[in-house]
């Protein structure tokens, strides 16, 4: 019918160039096209038209956005969506805040607005919540819209007596919505007093919830048993590295620990060697084995290097094996055996220096006896 519909009426302007009074042939066409679609929607029930060309016709949608599950799904109640898609953008929403949503959340369109999506807008609301920050942290996890209301505002306000302001609760609630999910009074409170009571101050504590906020989720006896296993190792309590201890053994399993130092050992570090390790540099243990096996040989096999610079300074491991250690050592190596060094220079200064530095130094006065096929590593580090 529709098909017919559309033939008729190109018929009709071809046979009257101007039936509308417009000037141009593609304002008639449009008009053309804008009546069939209005002519088709008002003679046609809802089912006509699926749920995503909805959305992209009366909500301006982009296409990408939209999720597959909507393509077979026709309009049955249009009001209920748009009164969710105007209440949200009245409180602050963005088209791409919307579209985010949508597309992450599609059963957001399908809530009960008055008594689930209202509710959850209005605790932020009433704790003072800006609506592009209120947008901001709903965009980055649609399913708190879902999800029921009665631990939104305690988790809030527990969040807040850690962070101390609603610009950090926003900061934190964009990075993981997590935080909303779990009953924080049960877990983040309790870890967060026991870290204090081991020595760790509210300013560390603030930026690794920041940095890495699942840490303050797991159980508290989780947390207790992971501080254990970081005191048999011989972690200062009052090191910077104390949290990131705990962060790294709290990242893998104990099976997964003990292939680590099976590793180590297998690379030729006795075991003080490993616990050396460990204290100055424990995020290294949550480097993949390829990383730490390839980094070890590279650095093992520069002159008269060995294991012993490694364990003075475990930071190396985590420095880029293809981006950093490989092309700095050959330039080195070209440059020493063309005597263009006046003093050798460290292998840990070579490796830790500032690529600008680095540059500017040994390639920049050498670019000729360093070879072409250096530069682009060290210009794209």
């Amino acid at each position: 019918m529709t098909i017919q519909i559309c033939r008729n009426l190109i018929s009709f302007s071809l046979k009257n160039p101007n039936p509308l009074g417009l000037r141009k042939p593609h304002h008639q066409f449009s008009a053309i096209f804008s009546l069939l679609f209005s002519s088709s929607s008002s003679s046609s029930p809802n089912q006509s038209i699926s749920l995503s060309d909805y959305l992209f016709h009366h909500h301006q949608f982009s296409p990408e956005t939209l999720p597959n599950s909507f393509t077979g799904k026709f309009l049955k109640t249009p009001e209920k969506y748009d009164s969710i898609l105007s209440f949200l953008k009245e409180s602050g929403f963005s088209k791409t805040h919307l579209e985010t949503v949508i597309k992450h959340a599609p059963r957001v369109l399908y809530a009960n607005l008055d008594q689930t999506i209202k509710p959850k807008i209005k605790i932020f609301q009433d704790l003072g919540f800006s609506p592009t920050d209120i947008a901001d942290i709903v965009s980055a996890d649609p399913w708190i819209l879902s999800r029921g209301a009665d631990r939104l505002g305690p988790s809030i306000l527990v969040l807040k007596s850690v962070l101390g302001s609603n610009a950090g609760v926003s900061r934190v609630l964009k990075i993981c919505g997590w935080f909303l999910k779990c009953d924080l009074e049960k877990t983040m409170l309790p870890n967060v007093e026991f870290l204090k009571s081991c020595g760790v101050s509210s300013s560390q504590i603030v930026k690794y919830i920041y940095n890495f906020p699942r840490l303050f989720l797991h159980k508290p006896e989780s947390i207790k048993k992971f501080v254990e296993r970081v005191d048999e190792l011989g972690m200062d309590r009052k090191s910077k590295g104390f949290l990131n201890a705990i962060r790294t053994i709290s990242s893998m399993t104990v099976e997964n620990w003990e292939l680590k130092l099976e590793l180590f050992r297998s690379l030729g570090f006795s075991e003080d060697d490993i616990v050396s390790v460990f204290r100055k540099a424990p995020q290294v243990f949550a480097v993949s084995e390829r990383k730490i096996k390839e980094s070890t040989r590279v650095l093992c096999g520069f002159g008269e290097s060995d294991i012993s610079l490694i364990v003075c300074h475990p930071d190396l491991l985590n420095l880029s094996v293809e981006n950093r250690l490989k092309p700095r050592l050959r330039v080195v190596e070209i440059l020493e055996s063309k005597n263009l060094l006046r003093k050798k220079p460290s292998l840990t200064t070579v490796c830790k220096m500032s690529h600008k530095r680095f540059f500017e130094k040994f390639v920049l006065p050498h670019s000729n006896e360093v070879g072409k096929f250096l530069l682009p590593y060290l210009q794209n580090e």
